[in-house]
């Protein structure tokens, strides 16, 4: 753990805090901190920053109920930028945006950025819109039980590929599953923050459990 005396403030008792989304991997925001911030944020596990613009600390979501608990608070080599890595109640951004950062400058037409909350969103907007002569559209016209039948299948073609002990196979019936179970989660309206905290209190207990045997 690092001392939070050895962090590197500048001239005006400032540091930068990257905000990270604990799902999504996304830039949240990136915002100042200042040590009482720091340590409001610390003591209470709630973001805390210092307005430059007004000169004061402000707690996120105190005003808008969009509080970011926070995961972890990371520094850098040089102790002088963190990364606070947080679970969010709501957007990130005062304009209503899930993150500040949605303005695109450029990108690249070979290198995709992929997710599976990017995926999930996706399927979101075939759901809605249903455009022609899409599989996902297919799916969804066609209802759940179409779809349990194809995450059936899929679960089978893991099984058949993984027995035969073909990686790339079984890497590629992993990618069809995984995206018919998504298309499952859009359907009955789970998201991948309730899996995320589904998992993550596995997490936990699988972490307790440990820590009880060692101690015995």
């Amino acid at each position: 753990m690092v001392d939070i005396n050895k962090l590197k403030f500048d001239e005006k008792g400032l540091i930068p805090a990257v905000v990270v989304d604990s799902i999504t991997k996304k830039v949240l925001t990136v915002a100042y901190m200042n040590k009482e911030s720091l340590e409001i944020s610390m003591k209470k596990g709630l973001t805390c920053f210092f307005s430059r613009s007004r000169q004061e600390l402000w707690l996120k979501g105190e005003t808008s109920g969009n509080y970011q608990h926070i995961v972890s608070i990371t520094a850098d080599c040089d102790n002088d930028a963190l990364v606070v890595v947080v679970e969010k109640d709501g957007p990130a951004c005062h304009t209503g945006n899930d993150s500040c950062f949605f303005n695109t400058l450029w990108q690249s037409d070979e290198l995709q950025e992929f997710s599976l909350q990017g995926l999930y969103d996706l399927l979101v907007d075939r759901m809605k819109d249903k455009p022609k002569n899409s599989y996902t559209t297919y799916l969804f016209e066609k209802g759940i039980d179409k779809i349990l039948k194809k995450v059936g299948e899929e679960c089978t073609e893991v099984i058949i590929a993984a027995k035969a002990d073909d990686k790339k196979e079984t890497v590629y019936e992993l990618a069809d599953l995984a995206y018919h179970a998504t298309v499952l989660m859009v359907q009955m309206g789970i998201s991948v923050e309730d899996v995320h905290k589904e998992l993550a209190s596995r997490h936990i207990i699988d972490h307790k459990v440990k820590q009880e045997k060692m101690t015995k």
